[in-house]
């Protein structure tokens, strides 16, 4: 189990913030579909935010959870700022799943170990998918397409690419719930008997 960076209630020295919670933010922004350099920058700006006034120690989990929810507003104000409009059914979507794979926090292993196994699951679920329905989802998730654009370049309407998005996530994301079945049977199983 991770401890603390200090006691609650405490200042936070930021550089420990930083270097404690920086991955962790940009993953989360990439995984709301900002490239590599966007998510650098919102990362950034999320620690300037957060740093403006004193920021006092609240256990990982609650400063994580905290950082990850101001990274989600700086994202929309970008956007709103760039006349870009942003799904909210994507970022809830992204949210649930964040929430329920990458902040599980049990076990000795780091968060960051964590996390990388879980982008590790998710790229071996997404292989899974037919590839028009990858296809789709990169063109989504990654070039920021509109429906129109996906269904035009799949040759199908855009009710059809909408349909092929949420059959696709509902794949996705019964895969990483699988996945997340058979960790907690084996964490389960590699518990040590209390008798």
């Amino acid at each position: 189990m991770s401890e603390s960076l200090h006691p609650i209630g405490q200042k936070v020295d930021p550089a420990l913030l930083v270097q404690t919670h920086q991955v962790g933010v940009w993953r989360y922004l990439r995984s709301l579909g900002c490239d590599s350099h966007e998510a650098e920058d919102l990362t950034q700006e999320t620690f300037l935010k957060v740093l403006e006034k004193p920021f006092q120690e609240m256990g990982e989990a609650a400063a994580r959870s905290y950082l990850l929810r101001v990274a989600k507003h700086q994202l929309i104000d970008r956007r709103r700022r760039e006349g870009r409009s942003i799904a909210v059914e994507n970022i809830e979507q992204v949210e649930e799943f964040w929430n329920r794979h990458a902040s599980n926090q049990h076990g000795a292993r780091s968060g960051q170990d964590k996390q990388r196994d879980l982008i590790d699951t998710l790229r071996h679920c997404l292989e899974g998918l037919t590839a028009r329905a990858q296809t789709a989802l990169r063109m989504r998730f990654e070039d920021h397409c509109t429906r129109e654009q996906i269904a035009e370049a799949l040759g199908i309407g855009p009710h059809g690419a909408k349909n092929l998005m949420q059959r696709a996530k509902q794949q996705l994301k019964q895969c990483l719930d699988d996945k997340q079945g058979l960790d907690d049977k084996q964490a389960e199983a590699d518990r040590p008997s209390s008798d």
